[in-house]
């Protein structure tokens, strides 16, 4: 499946396909890094604007990161009805495994704001 994790609120698919990046990483020196695709999906019958994003990163001693700002990877994406937004982003942590979740700040073309979750994923490097 090329999007494993999946989650839907108010019509709108939030898919994440992650990848571990072992080119990248170096566990000699405790970094491990990770790529995620995010493919965010359209399926309510109006248009949405993605503002913002808020991020829960765990790594795998349990410490918690928060990554909260405007929009991703520096754009807002305007997603009208039955249409999608790709992006790439990456994760370095310095545990071989953790986890992700987190959601999206969205407003539809009436105004109204709502949060939209991101599927928790698991980091995994071996």
């Amino acid at each position: 499946m090329l999007f494993p994790n999946v989650a839907v609120t108010r019509g709108i698919a939030v898919r994440v396909a992650v990848s571990y990046l072992s080119e990248q990483s170096d566990p000699s020196t405790d970094r491990w890094f990770w790529s995620y695709h995010v493919r965010i999906e359209n399926g309510s019958e109006v248009a949405v604007q993605l503002l913002s994003r808020s991020w829960t990163i765990v790594d795998g001693r349990g410490t918690v990161h928060e990554v909260v700002g405007e929009g991703v990877v520096g754009e807002m994406p305007l997603i009208a009805p039955g249409a999608s937004f790709d992006y790439v982003s990456g994760c370095p942590l310095d545990t071989p495994d953790g986890g992700m979740s987190g959601s999206y700040r969205m407003v539809d073309e009436d105004g109204s704001a709502f949060d939209v979750e991101i599927p928790r994923f698991q980091l995994l490097s071996a």
